[in-house]
């Protein structure tokens, strides 16, 4: 592997786990209740469990995507944002937040795997990844802005705080 190649690997890896950037992405949803977790302040649109499922749900798509596959885009927004306000129960969000880490550590072996100059259709898996990346950083922003609302900041690993 060329240095440039291992530079690319490591910078996409980092987007996607969140270092240097935020607190980890795996890390975002740890200590939480269910309860904390399908709440939702006055004026604030979605809970941490809708956003936790948003998240899962691109996250699962570009999964597929990447392992070449071709899943529908919804035709709607709302189609993107599976699931109830809250979980029915802890067993439920429990599943909900090993979902959400286990498709990002299959996109981080799948960044180190594979060639991500690779161009499938108009994309290549690298632009894939770095919107995934984008995607998933600007919705853990509002997940941790929810968290320190509601008072369940930061996570039991800790955080940034400023």
């Amino acid at each position: 592997m060329s240095g440039k190649s291992k530079i690319i690997e490591k910078t996409v890896g980092n987007a996607l786990l969140g270092k240097g950037s935020h607190a980890a992405t795996k890390d975002l949803f740890a200590g939480l209740d269910s309860g904390v977790a399908g709440a939702r302040p006055e004026g604030v649109r979605h809970s941490i469990f809708q956003l936790l499922n948003h998240m899962s749900y691109w996250q699962d798509w570009v999964v597929k995507w990447l392992d070449g596959k071709n899943p529908p885009v919804p035709e709607h927004a709302p189609g993107g944002w599976p699931g109830n306000p809250g979980p029915a129960s802890s067993k439920e969000w429990q599943r909900a937040v090993r979902g959400f880490r286990s498709g990002l550590a299959k996109l981080d072996r799948q960044s180190r795997a594979t060639d991500l100059l690779a161009v499938r259709g108009k994309h290549s898996r690298l632009g894939m990844i770095q919107a995934l990346a984008s995607h998933t950083s600007y919705h853990a922003g509002q997940v941790v802005l929810l968290r320190q609302m509601l008072g369940a900041w930061p996570p039991p690993s800790g955080g940034l705080t400023w």
